[in-house]
């Protein structure tokens, strides 16, 4: 009798665990674009979705336009995503994180940094990362963050570094 009730145990945890399991799968390919199906039709869709993706070689005009490049460079280094129905655009620069931006005041790379370089009037993009969002300093051995590097969207990114498709 004692084993009865725990086979019970098991088939239920088995239960559960896979309904979850169809929950999450469901979910994952909710956002997705389907099949053949355009950027600004599934941005129409979905409304806002921030996840980075790989733009379809319908948007390489677009890309190329907006960022004034040329060649197969375009859709190469860029990605989309949508913002409120809109097809947003962005090309990787060595400078130019198309990610979110990292907001926090508190980066321990930084303040190892100036722990190490006292009075450092500007701390190299290496150390504080390409994504933050603040300029920063050293006062004394204390890390302190400066005027903000750019300006961040509702979504978190760099609004500078994306552009509108139209």
């Amino acid at each position: 009798m004692a084993s009865q009730p725990q086979s019970i145990r098991r088939v239920t945890l088995t239960v559960i665990l896979a309904c979850f399991g169809a929950v999450l799968l469901s979910r994952a390919g909710f956002a997705a674009p389907v099949a053949h199906e355009s950027a600004r039709a599934y941005c129409a869709r979905v409304g806002t979705d921030d996840t980075l993706r790989t733009p379809p070689p319908s948007l390489t005009p677009a890309i190329r336009r907006l960022f004034k490049i040329r060649g197969h460079y375009a859709a190469k280094a860029a990605y989309y995503r949508c913002a409120d129905g809109i097809v947003k655009v962005c090309v990787v620069g060595a400078n130019l994180p198309c990610g979110k931006a990292n907001t926090s005041k508190n980066l321990p790379a930084v303040s190892h940094w100036c722990e190490t370089h006292p009075d450092t009037e500007s701390i190299p993009l290496y150390v504080t990362g390409h994504d933050s969002l603040y300029s920063w300093h050293c006062i004394g051995a204390r890390a302190a963050t400066g005027a903000p590097a750019g300006t961040v969207d509702a979504m978190g990114f760099f609004e500078e570094y994306w552009k509108t498709v139209k």
